[in-house]
Parts: structure tokens; C-alpha cells; sequence
């Protein structure tokens, strides 16, 4: 069971992903994972397999919170379903081959590429550079492999590739707003081929804690699913109320601190 100090935490963690998710589009899976990975740590759960169970229960929790979001954006007619069908059958197998490959990767080789990974965004969203389109969308060989790339990389992070996969739209020449949305609708692939790959890679590990499917933590994804849902909205309807380009440097100055933390554990 879980405890009020971890349920406490985790709801937290909850209301502040889901705000950050809806006010900003990205967000939600770089902060509950290093987050979940403190409060499992802290309540002695989880052993050598922290991190595994941190990135499987984020991309659980991606499962139910990224609906809301793409039937947002399909009201507005943001999203392009077909870049979703060009991309989104390699992203489910990359994110599932990487899910499954993730069973073989140590703790602390997850946490350093999580390091690595959200150093890397931080750094992208404190300068503030967005690609330059330089080129249409490529045929469904270039946008296979592109989701390919995508789908395992958001794997071994626990994240829905909204980092990754908006700039690649963008470049790509695609409105913004479209590529947000669009973004959105290929997160849904990636956090349930994501789940059930680390639910798979998990299964029959000894040591995890009671409540666990493979590297899913239900009791944790419960908690947070709950905030995650209701507070991603309201981060939606602020978007238009509060200064998101400022909002989005404090954001990555977070995201820096807690990957710093990450780093000086590790080392």
C-alpha cells in the first residue's frame, strides 16, 4: 500500500505535470519520472529497478491523460491525421522494441540517458530556437523512420515525444499549432506501446513492490492519473492567460535542477 507521505507526494506530482502538460504541450513525463523515481526511492520501494518503474508508470499515466488532450486539439481541427498514420505504426515499434530492450538496460544507464535527455530540452527551451522549416514532410519511408527514432528514444525516457516530435514537424514545414496537436494524437501510441512493453519486461522481476504489473507501479499510476487528468485542462485554459514564454524558461530551469540532482546521485 502506499503510504499518505507518497500519495501525498504523488498527487502533487500529479496537478503539476498535468499543468505544465496542458499550459505548455510537454512536460508531464519529465516531471513525474525523476519525481517518482525520489518518492519510490525514498519510501525503500523498488531496489535496482527504481527507474524502470519511474519511466513504465509515466508512460501508463500517458495512456488516459493524452486522450483528453487529443480530443482538445481535434475540436480544433489541429491535429493531421495523416502524419499520424505516416508516423504513428513505426512509433508504436520502436516504442515497443525500446521498452522491451529496456529490460536489459541497468537503473543507472535509464538515468543517464534520462540526464543526457532533459539537460538536452532544457537547454532547447532556454535559448528558445525553433527549427526553421526547411522541407515538406517526407514520404512514408522518412516519416517511418523518424517515428522509429522517436518511439524509442520517448521509451527509455517515459515521455510522450512531444519534444522530439513538434520540432521534427516543424522543420518538416507544418503550422505549429498543427504540429502540437498532431503531437498529441502520437502521444497516445507511444505511452500504450510503451506500457505494455514495460509491463512485459517487467513481468516475473523479483523485488518489485506490491501493486507492480511488470515495471508498472498501479497504485502510483493511479494517483497520478487522477491529478493528471484534472489539472491538464486547467494548464489548457491558462495557456491563454499567463506568460507561457516565460513560463516555459522556469520550466526548463526545473527540468535542469532535477536532471542535476539525477546527475549528482549517479555520480
Amino acid at each position: 500500500m502506499l503510504s499518505y507521505e507518497l500519495l501525498a507526494a504523488l498527487l502533487a506530482c500529479g496537478a503539476v505535470a498535468g499543468f505544465m502538460a496542458g499550459l505548455l504541450g510537454v512536460g508531464g513525463g519529465l516531471i513525474i519520472v525523476p519525481v517518482l523515481g525520489w518518492a519510490l526511492m525514498a519510501a525503500h520501494l523498488g531496489g535496482e529497478h527504481v527507474q524502470h518503474l519511474a519511466v513504465g508508470t509515466s508512460l501508463a499515466v500517458m495512456m488516459f491523460t493524452s486522450l483528453s488532450s487529443v480530443r482538445a486539439h481535434h475540436r480544433k481541427g489541429a491535429v493531421n491525421w495523416r502524419i499520424v498514420r505516416g508516423m504513428a505504426p513505426a512509433m508504436v515499434a520502436g516504442t515497443l522494441l525500446g521498452s522491451l530492450i529496456a529490460g536489459w538496460i541497468s537503473g543507472a544507464a535509464l538515468r543517464w540517458f534520462f540526464v543526457v535527455y532533459a539537460y538536452a530540452v532544457a537547454a532547447q527551451m532556454l535559448i528558445g530556437r525553433q527549427p526553421k522549416g526547411g522541407r515538406g514532410m517526407p514520404g512514408w519511408a522518412g516519416q517511418g523512420a523518424a517515428g522509429g527514432a522517436i518511439g524509442m528514444v520517448s521509451s527509455w525516457v517515459g515521455i510522450g515525444g512531444g519534444s522530439m516530435s513538434v520540432p521534427f514537424m516543424s522543420w518538416c514545414n507544418v503550422p505549429v499549432h498543427t504540429a502540437i496537436g498532431t503531437s498529441a494524437a502520437l502521444g497516445w501510441p507511444i505511452a500504450i506501446s510503451g506500457a505494455i512493453g514495460y509491463l512485459i519486461s517487467g513481468w516475473g522481476i523479483s523485488g518489485l513492490p506490491w501493486g507492480s504489473a511488470g515495471f508498472v507501479h498501479l497504485p502510483s499510476m493511479l494517483a497520478l492519473m487522477l491529478m493528471t487528468v484534472l489539472f491538464a485542462p486547467l494548464g489548457a485554459r491558462a495557456a491563454h492567460r499567463l506568460p507561457v514564454p516565460r513560463l516555459k524558461k522556469a520550466f526548463a530551469l526545473l527540468m535542469a535542477t532535477m536532471a542535476s540532482e539525477m546527475l549528482y546521485r549517479l555520480l
